[in-house]
């Protein structure tokens, strides 16, 4: 490795593990929970927020800025998310590379919650007022080699809901190994790592929502498919929590105690609850079929009697002249699925003849 290259990945390093120290007990507690809802209907469709897959999709650097490469150089990309209710989101994402600086990512995350009723304990109405939540990224990337590559984004947050305000910052770092020739993509990210700087009330500052992942993806050689297996808040192990309504929970009539499940039955639900697991069939270039599974999901928001397809994802890429349109439905609750929409093209293909 040259100079420059030692230097950058020692940056990264310290960045990292400064930002392990500091955050490993957070688990999935904080404020700006909203910087972990992903935008992206492609990685939606596949059970998670992320993807480990190299292939110069720019909606991937505001989760992974590691797969950031020369390839988004000039690329736009347009999100959005119907969700529940009134409530909508989305996001904008636009590619430079600069000299040998790196290739940089523009992004901006906006949530809209929709309007509220001012009421008082006896029911009377004052009127409404709106929630809303916006961040501001700047992602870059380097390749350090033909192998491993890195990337860092650094995010300006805003959070607000009706005169409660609150400002912050965050930074994400991230590092993949890309092999070529096995098709093999192999990402390590350390996200939110930050804090507030104006909290909502005064003197109450509160930590961010930080979380470790590991991705790997995989393009089979003589199968048009690509494996995707996501391990999520690897900074926390037990993600489980008590639940009355559980009726596999067995709770002792006595001490009102949670009795233990057996060794292998607990480690396993413990374990599943950080394995995120998507497949992609990629039958052309013109077209693709995504699905997914998320366990942890499926265990929080299933109705214990009725789970359907709580967990479950799917979605569509279709290539449309200088186009990559891309839709997806995850399924969070038997009330309804949120719709993921995403459209992201390279503009310098409108400039060529």
């Amino acid at each position: 490795m040259t100079m420059n290259k030692y230097l950058s990945l020692s940056i990264f390093s310290i960045l990292f593990f400064c930002g392990y120290s500091a955050h490993s007990q957070i688990g999935g507690d904080g404020v700006y929970r909203f910087l972990n809802m992903p935008t992206s209907a492609r990685a939606a469709a596949m059970g998670g927020n992320f993807l480990a897959v190299k292939d110069g999709d720019i909606t991937q650097a505001l989760f992974n800025p590691s797969l950031i490469s020369p390839e988004m150089s000039n690329n736009l990309a347009l999100s959005f998310v119907d969700y529940y209710t009134d409530i909508n989101y989305g996001s904008a994402s636009y590619g430079r590379t600069l000299g040998k600086t790196g290739t940089y990512v523009a992004s901006m995350q906006y949530y809209n919650y929709g309007e509220f009723t001012y009421a008082d304990a006896a029911g009377q109405t004052f009127g409404t007022f709106t929630a809303n939540d916006l961040a501001l990224n700047i992602g870059w990337g380097r390749e350090l080699d033909s192998l491993f590559s890195i990337g860092a984004n650094l995010k300006l947050i805003y959070s607000g809901m009706e005169d409660y305000q609150s400002f912050g910052v965050a930074v994400d770092v991230a590092g993949s190994y890309y092999n070529p020739d096995q098709q093999l993509t192999v990402s390590l990210v350390a996200r939110n790592i930050g804090s507030q700087l104006k909290p909502y009330r005064s003197g109450n500052y509160e930590s961010l929502p930080f979380e470790i992942n590991i991705g790997v993806s995989q393009r089979l050689r003589h199968l048009p498919f690509r494996y995707s297996i996501l391990l999520t808040n690897l900074q926390k192990w037990d993600l489980t929590y008590n639940d009355p309504n559980d009726p596999d929970q067995q709770i002792d009539p006595i001490s009102g105690e949670v009795n233990e499940k057996d060794g292998f039955s607990d480690f396993a639900d413990k374990a599943m609850r950080h394995i995120v697991i998507g497949g992609e069939f990629i039958p052309s270039k013109y077209f693709s079929i995504r699905v997914g599974y998320n366990y942890q999901r499926r265990q929080e928001l299933g109705v214990y009697n009725k789970m359907g397809t709580v967990g479950f994802s799917w979605g569509l890429g279709l290539k449309v002249s200088k186009f990559q349109i891309e839709y997806s439905r995850a399924t969070y609750h038997l009330n309804g699925s949120p719709n993921y929409i995403t459209i992201r093209t390279n503009l310098s293909d409108f400039s060529r003849n």
